[in-house]
């Protein structure tokens, strides 16, 4: 058993600025407690800042922990795996509080809805089967009609 806590820990890491639209950071919780059937993590999305287009091969849980921040699905159209056209088919906003289950393969973004404040939560990557790799795959769009290439 291992207990950690997630405030006022200062461990940040540092994340793949391609990854995202403005300043994000966030902290492994899976490796404080050494929990090896998920990923777990805090991210912290500061002023607006959201996430690049991106799927998952595994499940993943949000569990909104600060601001208001948002949740979108997209779909996909089109064959060709680094350039597709895409059309937003659900928003959600997360609070406080929500929780959301995403599932594997599902095209989305999620991140803060305010420029002006922060929004965080903790993800929950659930790994896809045991003993496995849990990998997202990340595309650069316009978040309205197509996706130019992977990143």
């Amino acid at each position: 058993m291992q207990k950690s806590n997630i405030k006022g820990s200062t461990d940040k890491r540092k994340v793949n600025p391609e990854w995202f639209t403005n300043k994000t950071w966030m902290k492994v919780l899976s490796e404080k407690i050494k929990s090896k059937d998920q990923d777990i993590y805090h991210v912290h999305f500061e002023n607006g800042s959201k996430t690049k287009l991106h799927f998952h091969n595994g499940n993943q849980v949000l569990i909104g922990i600060k601001g208001k921040g948002r949740l979108e699905i997209f779909k996909r159209y089109g064959s060709n795996k680094k350039e597709f056209k895409i059309k937003s088919i659900e928003k959600i906003n997360l609070n406080e509080g929500d929780i959301v289950h995403i599932p594997a393969k599902t095209l989305h973004t999620h991140g803060s809805i305010d420029k002006k404040k922060e929004f965080s939560h903790i993800a929950i990557n659930i790994l896809p089967k045991k003993n496995s790799t849990y990998k997202t795959t990340w595309y650069e769009s316009d978040f309205k009609n197509k996706v130019s290439k992977i990143i």
